[in-house]
This record gives C-alpha cells, structure tokens and sequence, in this order.
C-alpha cells in the first residue's frame, strides 16, 4: 500500500481561494456589477407585469397597457445583453484564474521530492494532475461563475421582494429552515465523503498502473489472481465511496426540490387572503408570486452546483496538498564539490534497512564505479549519493552541506541522476536537449549530443535537430532516447553524475563508445557509475563493490584483482565470457 501524498484542510482551501480571487479585484467587481445589474433589470419585468394587472383592474386605457408592455420589453432585451457581457467577464476571470492555479500546480508538482513520489506511487500523483485537476476546471468555469449569479440573483429577489409587501415575503420564512437544515447535513458530510471518493480513485489509478508497468513480472511469477484481488477490492472500495456521495446527494436533492414549492403555494394562500382582507392589492400579490416563482432557478442552480463546489473543493484540498511535500530547503551554498558519506543508513519500509552503515568519500573529478550482484543496493546508494533520497541516520554531504538540506534547483547543479528510466518530450530534438538551459545554442546542443555519439543519427533526421520526436512525432528508439537524456546531463554540466546502469539499453560496444565519449567530455567531473558491464569498473579511479547494503571492498581495478576477494571473481566471471 502506498503513501498517500497529503491533502489541504478546509480553512487552507478557502484561504487559497479567497486570495486567488483577490489578485484580480477590478476583474472581479466587473464580473459581479455586470451580474447585478443584469439581475435587477430582470427583477423590474415582475414589477412591471404587477402593475399591469392592477392596471387593467382600475381600466386603464389601452395606451397605459402597452407602454407596460414595451418597457418589458425593454428590460427583457436590457437583461439580455447584460448576461451576456457578464457572462464573458466570468469566464474571462475564471479562465485567468484557472491558468494561475494551473501554473502554480505544475510549480508545486515539479518541486516534489523524487522519494516522495516514489513511497505515494504514481497513480496518486496521476489522479491529482489529472482528474482532479479537470474537476477543479469545471468548478472554476462553471461552478463558482453559475454560484455567484444565482447568491447575487436571490439576494435581490428577496430584497425586491420585501420591497413589494415585507407580509408577503413571509412565506419564504417555511423553507428556510428545511433548505438550512438539510443543506448543513449535506456539506458536514460532503466534504469528507468526496475526498474519500477521490482518494479511492488514486487507489485503483496506482493498482492499475502497476499491474500494466509490471506486467511481464506479473506473467513470469504468475501473480495475475493476486493483481486481480487488487483491482477488485480497489474498485469495491471506489464503488462504496461513490455509492456514500451519491446517498448524500439523494437524500439532500429531494429535500430541496420540496423547499422550493413550499414558499410559492404559501405566497398564493397567504397572497390571497391578504387581498381578500384589502391588506394588499393584486398587482402585489401577482408581482409576489412571480419574485418566488423567480427564486426558484437561480436557488436550484446554486444548489446544484455546491454540490460541483464539493469536488472541487476536495480536488483542490488535493492539489494544495502537493505543496506540503516540497521542501524549502538551506540557503548554505556548499563549499566545494566534494561527497562525503558517513555512517549513512537508509531503509524503504521502517525496521528493514538496505543500506547498513555505508562511509564513502568521493573527491571532485573521481570517477567511482559501483558494482556488485543484484539487490545488493547499488541503485540505492547511487539514488542517495544523487539526492533522491535522504539517509534515514548518518549525514551525506556535498561541498560540506546536507543534500536533503538543498533546494532542488540548487541540488540539481551539484549531482544530476540518469538511470534507465528516460523520457521524450513531445517537440523537436532540439528542444528535447535544450529543455536544461532553455537559452542553448544549436551549437551547444550540437555539441552535447557529439558527446554521447547521437549526433551522426539526429543529423540523418528528417528535419534534423528540428524533427518534431515524441508523441505524434519520429519515435525514437530506446537507446536514441537514453542518449537524449545523457545529453540533457552533458548540457546540464553538473559537477557530479550519477549514471545508474544508464547505457544498459545499449549494446555492449555502443555502451562502451558512449562511455568513453562522456569520459572525454566530463573531464575534471565526478562520476558515478553503476553497472553489470565491468568494463565501467576498469576505466574508473576507484571500484566499490557493495554486497548485502555495505561496501566490502574498495580500491582501483588493479588493486581489488590483485586483492583476489569479491571483485576478482565477478571479473573473473565476467572477462572469460566476453
């Protein structure tokens, strides 16, 4: 089971909310002048139809009637092309908003530590990035701009109400409390029961996900009944979260549709008799009646969407929660380029470490090959000397400055990880090298890719650097595509690389080409590499072989063949096959 990534409180959400709103206060008093004026021009057509029916009861002449008539019109056709300018000041407003919070997410997920999203899983920070994120676009498109004009329209039908007889705004006074009372037991159970129903989504996201990306190990240790069971009890879980919100809403939906008839059949009564007792004329009572037949679009539409707003509100309690992630980080620059680990200790599950005690000093411009069998924890230790996770006890350094302790932009310009993982952005090659430092030359980028041998390949491009890769562009094949990410880190220029198995996807002479391109390139750098293929380990400095999460032996090629131990035999084993 994964860790969750964290989720924003209440009181953080509206505060949010409230402040992403107020960096636009001329937008948004447009937006709500333009609705209000809007709702008063629609409130003067009950006024006046009022005053038409007490006209033709007194016998006013036909030329009284149909002046009436043509100020309705009138104020029909003023309404209307109010709504529509404030309309589009609404979505004017909702869409910059949008893309701010949109833009400040992206800033929030790419300032996540790695090790985070690795313990939350994937389908966790997928569901954030994307369902959520298309539910909090509806809700800020539709949502808050219908809520808005429905608060600004039944505010001022209550007041016109008034305005017309305070006896006849009485009735409302019986669905006040059935509306008040349900709609509190609604939202005191909304909130909750959404962030469960999203949470549940994330759940069956990552199971998926891993059953897909896992597929082969999946088929060869024959576990498809227990990934089954797993998909089957993350959709029953998401199928009882969605089941809770849907009985909320059934419940709460009827209750209302109720409240809204209650107060038109008590105007018509209480209306009726007040004009049979001369307490109130029938131009009132009909301009009454139609201000609580008005009330009743804009309160269902707003009630329909709060329930919009609870989705949004969680996805959006989701979406702020990926900040909490991020680590603010020292300002200590450090002093130096030298790694220093200490006594370093790190586990992935509490009580079960994988790296016991590990003391390593790596000097600037060493190059240290890590070797070792599987699952000894040479990828760990090379993710730990990279940066991505810290030590659970004891204290590694650079420069003479925590790495957990450095912000990752800073983190970034001392150690720089690149493992068999790789990705290619949609757009140009050259793009997809220079997405590192935005500001590259062609000649640089040119350059970079030289230095990992892909240029000879990029140039025999259709459009050459300018070949659109990626998604819906050439596929590049998976080592052109590793060679696009150790170009990336050539053109980063890091003063420490940690290469995990990084020329893996290579064919061993290809490898070994590329190898000695970077060796020549990053002249006076720090490297760490890990690998299966020895020939790494003879070129480097220095040779650290890891067995059982601690480094047995350590030394030059020369020195550990000659030391006869574990590294004479893996070379041994290794150099009589090749």
């Amino acid at each position: 089971m994964s860790n969750a990534l964290p989720v924003a409180d209440t009181r953080q959400v509206r505060r949010y909310a409230r402040d992403l709103f107020r960096r636009h206060p001329r937008a948004l008093a447009t937006a709500i002048g333009l609705h209000a004026f809007a709702a008063i021009a629609g409130l003067v057509g009950p006024r006046l139809l009022g005053s038409l029916v007490e006209s033709i009861e007194r016998g006013a002449a036909v030329s009284a009637v149909d002046r009436i008539a043509i100020l309705i019109a009138i104020f029909i056709a003023v309404q209307a092309v109010l709504v529509r300018f404030a309309y589009l000041a609404s979505a004017r407003l909702g869409e910059r908003v949008l893309a701010e919070l949109r833009e400040e997410f992206i800033d929030r997920v790419l300032a996540i530590p790695l090790s985070t999203v690795e313990r939350a899983g994937a389908g966790d920070l997928l569901t954030r990035t994307s369902r959520d994120v298309d539910a909090l676009s509806r809700c800020v498109r539709f949502a808050v701009p219908e809520t808005l004009i429905s608060l600004i329209t039944v505010s001022l039908a209550v007041v016109a109400l008034v305005l017309v007889s305070p006896m006849l705004a009485l009735p409302l006074l019986i669905a006040v409390p059935l509306i008040v009372f349900s709609a509190r037991w609604y939202l005191r159970r909304a909130a909750a029961g959404y962030l469960r129903q999203n949470a549940a989504y994330s759940q069956v996201t990552d199971g998926l996900a891993e059953t897909v990306e896992g597929a082969r190990t999946v088929d060869a240790l024959r576990r498809q009944e227990q990934r089954r069971r797993r998909t089957d009890n993350d959709l029953r879980g998401s199928w009882k979260a969605e089941r809770y919100t849907l009985y909320l809403r059934t419940v709460w939906s009827p209750t209302v549709e109720f409240g809204y008839i209650l107060p038109v059949v008590g105007t018509l009564l209480i209306g009726g008799w007040y004009y049979f007792e001369g307490w109130v004329t029938l131009g009132q009572v009909t301009t009454a009646v139609l201000y609580t037949q008005l009330l009743i679009d804009p309160l269902d539409r707003f009630l329909g969407w709060l329930d919009e707003l609870q989705v949004g509100a969680a996805s959006l309690a989701r979406l702020l929660g990926v900040s909490f992630t991020a680590q603010p980080g020292t300002s200590r620059r450090p002093q130096g380029t030298e790694i220093v680990a200490e006594n370093v200790r790190f586990s992935y599950v509490e009580g079960r470490e994988v790296l016991h005690g590990i003391s390593l000093t790596i000097a600037p411009g060493e190059r240290l090959a890590i070797v070792g069998p599987s699952g000894a924890g040479k990828s760990t230790l090379g993710r730990l000397l990279a940066g991505v996770h810290a030590p659970v006890s004891g204290l590694l350094t650079v420069g003479g400055v925590a790495l957990a302790d450095l912000p990752l932009d800073r983190l970034r310009t001392e150690v720089a990880l690149v493992s068999q993982e790789h990705h290619v952005f949609m757009g140009t090659l050259r793009d997809n090298v220079a997405m590192v430092r935005p500001g590259s030359s062609l000649a640089d980028v040119r350059e970079a890719l030289t230095a990992v041998n892909a240029l000879k390949w990029a140039d025999q491009l259709a459009n050459g650097l300018d070949t659109v890769v990626g998604a819906g562009g050439v596929t590049l094949s998976a080592a052109q595509a590793q060679q696009v990410a150790l170009a990336r880190l050539v053109l980063a220029d890091p003063h420490t690389l940690v290469l995990d198995e990084a020329t893996a996807l290579l064919d061993p002479r290809a490898a070994r080409d590329l190898e000695q391109s970077l060796a020549a390139v990053l002249q006076g750098r720090t490297v760490v590499a890990i690998a299966h293929r020895l020939f790494s380990a003879h070129d480097a400095d220095r040779v650290a072989v890891v067995e059982g999460g601690r480094i047995t032996e350590l030394g030059s090629h020369d020195e550990l063949v000659a030391a006869g131990g574990s590294y004479a035999a893996l070379w041994d084993s290794w150099h009589g096959k090749n």
